[in-house]
């Protein structure tokens, strides 16, 4: 109790260290901050999984996973042997030792690889063999439960689902899933279009049709509800990337429209109900977000991060104010306030206090 108790204080004066303006009467003291941690690569990495403040890993473009135990001060690289054709996007990290990552893609190069090692050894667990599906990201519900989604193959999005860590896979079937909208998708740009909390709750994110969706199972996927959300749509390029959920009711949304050059606004929402309904962000992230996800031992602050910068709420996902203009598209952050963000040209960082 008193390790919690100290964890819960920790995180809100972390919330309000990010959220309180620098003082003259102190120049040579930081607030908390992104600081950049040498990767070693120039892949774009949108996977991102954090176990601790010293142990992360990231998963990316070419086939590239790797993994920190010191704090980002050295990384070593633990990708699959012969995967370098592969887009990972997603990955789940259990402990420092055992790991699932995701590889998308049209048909075969769709794939789940499993470490218990930390990336010694790797074996393929999944690969997909309908030339129609497109895996966009994975979650897990505990160490042996989890789900990965698929764009809508027969007009349903199609679900995996495991009860051994992801050593086996098997597809749900699509009775419990409601119609798909014309065009509509996932987005695999952050590896949170599908996310999950507690033992059976999860949600899935949806854009590209004429309404961006949240859709939601609380029995492990076999079941689904969509609603939706006040996030512009009707374009390929626009809808929800992201979904942050702290508890099975309180729920974050951030997207957009990807494209540099197209605005994005209401590019957040917020649900206090498990998804049933949202609302849009009283002041939302001035642009496209791609990444969100809760401070820890908080019941109202989180960060979202996008191509131009990191964004931050203290009320829940009602207001937001810009951080700091680093280009991230995922970020996660883990009990022991260690929070991660990850994105193109190999950059990674970890948020100093």
């Amino acid at each position: 109790m008193r390790r919690l108790l100290a964890a819960g204080v920790c995180g809100a004066a972390l919330a309000a260290a990010l959220a309180a303006p620098a003082r003259a009467e102190e120049p040579d003291r930081r607030p908390p901050h992104w600081e950049l941690k040498d990767s070693g690569t120039d892949v774009r990495f949108r996977g991102l999984s954090a176990v601790s403040r010293n142990t992360a890993w990231l998963a990316g473009s070419r086939g590239t996973v790797l993994r920190t135990f010191d704090g980002g001060a050295s990384w070593r690289n633990v990708s699959p042997p012969g995967a370098a054709e592969l887009e990972f996007r997603d990955i789940e990290a259990f402990d420092h030792k055992r790991a699932v990552v995701l590889a998308i893609g049209e048909g075969e190069a769709s794939r789940i690889f499993r470490t218990d090692d930390g990336g010694e050894t790797w074996t393929e667990s999944f690969r997909n063999t309908d030339a129609r599906a497109f895996y966009d990201c994975v979650t897990f519900f505990d160490r042996r439960h989890g789900l990965a989604m698929s764009d809508p193959v027969d007009g349903k999005f199609r679900i995996l689902s495991t009860s051994d860590g992801g050593r086996s896979w098997k597809v749900l079937p699509s009775d419990g899933m409601p119609a798909a909208q014309e065009g509509e998708a996932g987005f695999a740009a952050s590896g949170q279009c599908l996310v999950s909390s507690g033992p059976r709750d999860v949600w899935l994110a949806t854009g590209g049709a004429a309404r961006a969706r949240v859709l939601h199972s609380s029995d492990r996927g076999l079941t689904w509800t969509a609603t939706d959300t006040t996030i512009p749509a009707g374009d390929p390029a626009r809808g929800v990337f992201a979904l942050a959920f702290r508890d099975r009711t309180h729920g974050i949304a951030v997207g957009g429209d990807y494209r540099a050059d197209q605005p994005s606004p209401r590019a957040a929402a917020v649900s206090g109900d498990a998804g049933r309904t949202w609302t849009p962000a009283a002041q939302p992230p001035p642009a496209y977000r791609s990444g969100v996800t809760w401070l820890p031992h908080s019941r109202s602050a989180a960060l979202a991060v996008g191509p131009t910068g990191t964004d931050l709420t203290t009320d829940g996902g009602r207001t937001w104010r810009t951080l700091e203009t680093g280009s991230y598209d995922t970020v996660d952050c883990t009990p022991d306030l260690g929070c991660w963000a990850s994105g193109e040209q190999g950059r990674v960082a970890r948020l100093e206090r």
